[in-house]
């Protein structure tokens, strides 16, 4: 896991932009950004998980899966995120919308606890019962760094 602390933070630090009250990157930008991370994230799960040939042949495509089922969790949360900037800087946020992204916010943790569990069973069929949950610490570690710095540049609602 030493690889993972130093890596988490170099891919981390990638993320990291300017708050949400200032200028936005492009959409390009964006796709750049995240094609990188992308990559960076897939090297830092190679070299911390130490597979072996024939697990890394079935661990990967679960892998691949798990990450386009990410990818709809993430999306969910910047949109509830874009929600919020927008009203945040419009001024004080209403509180029929808060309560509306809390709710929503819940939900997604929700459903991305209810959708890694279905992978566990995936992850089984390919790697032992120790890899399984390495990659999952592994997972769970970059996602809370990069959940860190994301929560880093949003404003506390006023």
């Amino acid at each position: 896991m030493k690889f993972l602390c130093a890596g988490a933070v170099a891919l981390i630090a990638s993320l990291a932009g300017p708050s949400m009250a200032q200028t936005a990157p492009t959409e390009t930008d964006m796709q750049i950004l995240a094609q990188k991370v992308k990559a960076d994230k897939r090297l830092l799960v190679a070299v911390n998980m130490q597979l072996t040939d024939a697990e890394a042949k079935g661990f990967w495509p679960v892998y691949d899966a798990y990450q386009r089922d990410l990818e709809g969790v993430d999306g969910r949360l910047l949109n509830v995120i874009t929600a919020y900037a927008a009203a945040y800087n419009d001024g004080a946020v209403p509180n029929d919308l808060a309560k509306h992204l809390i709710d929503e916010y819940l939900a997604i943790g929700q459903d991305e606890a209810k959708m890694t569990r279905s992978y566990v069973p995936k992850l089984a069929e390919v790697l032992p019962g120790a890899k399984v949950a390495r990659y999952l610490q592994i997972e769970t570690k970059i996602r809370a760094v990069a959940r860190y710095e994301l929560a880093a540049h949003i404003p506390l609602v006023q």
